[in-house]
């Protein structure tokens, strides 16, 4: 894996690009508390046929963590400005949760950058304002204690009780991740999420779609899949055997899903 740094007009990102230079390119968009490093399963599958470029969100990981609160153009932005300073014009977009969210926008506002949208365990708004500008107060007040709190309770809310038994190694590397986001990088992303309400503007998207849904995911819900493939036209729509996040308890079947939509 080789990790960059690309300084755009939007900040600093920390990138990792891999595979063929004149392959048509594929974005990968992390989640809320975690970095590029949950698409290393997708990344070595899919660099095979794409030139993959993964990216730390801002305030996540290694990309910088301008003082916040952040708003979903401005996430968006972020993709469009590194596609930007990488030179590439269009790319498929595959974003899972808050990445999902920010492909939604890119759909509505930036449609003619993308080939292709898959948004996995997502929706066009996730979750009540009140509870993620709670989570926010909340991250400011505690620091390092509060990301620690938040990795200690974040396996119930990314995975099935099966697949936390059966496999702790992964868990444990995911809990990793969000431990070690910066406190101002995490709530303001939450205030990105508490303020973004996409239900009215999909139904514009004319960028193919695929909707991937976890059929136990606890957060983003198929019926939020479902209420997303009614408003955006011809959107696709897959149901996987997992939890929030999708990519890492049923790989085999996200990329299975994901690579069916690439082909077509």
């Amino acid at each position: 894996m080789s990790l960059s740094t690309v300084t755009t007009a939007a900040g600093a990102f920390r990138v990792c690009i891999e595979g063929p230079e004149d392959a048509p390119a594929l974005v990968f968009s992390n989640s809320l508390g975690t970095t590029l490093d949950m698409w290393d399963a997708q990344a070595a599958q899919f660099s095979r046929t794409h030139r993959v470029l993964r990216y730390d969100t801002r305030g996540h990981g290694g990309s910088a963590v301008p003082q916040g609160p952040y708003r979903i153009d401005q996430l968006g932005g972020d993709v469009l400005a590194l596609l930007d300073a990488l030179g590439i014009e269009r790319a498929s977009f595959c974003g899972i949760s808050m990445g999902g969210l920010t492909g939604l926008w890119l759909g509505v506002n930036a449609p003619g950058r993308l080939s292709g949208l898959a948004v996995a365990n997502s929706a066009a708004k996730i979750g009540a304002a009140d509870g993620w500008l709670a989570r926010a107060a909340l991250v400011r007040e505690k620091g390092s204690a509060g990301m620690a709190e938040l990795a200690a309770s974040s396996p119930a809310r990314w995975f099935t009780q099966a697949f936390v038994a059966a496999q702790p190694e992964a868990v444990r590397r995911a809990q990793g991740w969000i431990a070690g986001i910066a406190p101002e990088g995490y709530a303001a992303c939450c205030e990105a999420l508490a303020h973004a309400d996409l239900r009215s503007a999909i139904g514009a998207i004319d960028v193919p779609t695929l909707l991937i849904a976890g059929a136990s995911d606890p957060v983003t819900t198929v019926a939020d899949a479902q209420a997303m493939q009614a408003a955006i036209p011809g959107a696709q729509r897959a149901d996987l055997p997992a939890s929030h996040l999708s990519n890492l308890e049923a790989p085999e079947a996200f990329d299975a899903a994901l690579a069916a939509f690439l082909a077509a």
